[in-house]
């Protein structure tokens, strides 16, 4: 997130948060090493899923409805809103305290994963970022979101 323009998009706080936790839904190599291992600074599946429809409430309405201030078209919207729709499916069926292990073993997982890549690679080439590099993390985001 380091190569979006902060003024670009009106509610790029949002935006961020809402990149962040798709980022770090997307990646089965992270999920391996940060998530099952417990590493500091990341956060679970469950603060990801937070990041994602906290401010936004994307878990009651349509990603569509920010097209303009966190989204910058349909397509976006049209593939975040599928990734929040799976996650949350998942989140619902084994429970918000769930152990890491529950989400990624649950069948439905790779599915969810798929999802969210590819809302993470549309944001992230649409901002001018490599989807392809680590996430980073919690403290990163915070300082990203304090910034301007």
């Amino acid at each position: 997130m380091g190569g979006m323009p902060l003024n670009d998009m009106p509610w790029w706080r949002w935006r961020c948060n809402v990149r962040s936790a798709l980022h770090m839904l997307s990646d089965p190599a992270f999920h391996e090493d940060t998530w099952l291992t417990g590493g500091e600074g990341y956060g679970d599946v469950t603060d990801a899923v937070y990041r994602l429809v906290e401010d936004t409430w994307l878990d009651s309405w349509s990603a569509e409805k920010y097209v303009g201030t966190i989204f910058r078209d349909s397509q976006e919207a049209t593939l975040v809103d599928l990734a929040v729709l799976r996650v949350l499916r998942i989140l619902h069926q084994v429970g918000p305290d769930a152990p890491v292990s529950a989400y990624l073993e649950h069948h439905a997982w790779p599915e969810a994963v798929r999802a969210a890549r590819e809302a993470h690679v549309r944001l992230a080439e649409a901002d001018g970022d490599d989807p392809d590099v680590r996430p980073t993390s919690l403290e990163v985001l915070g300082i990203l979101t304090r910034a301007v």
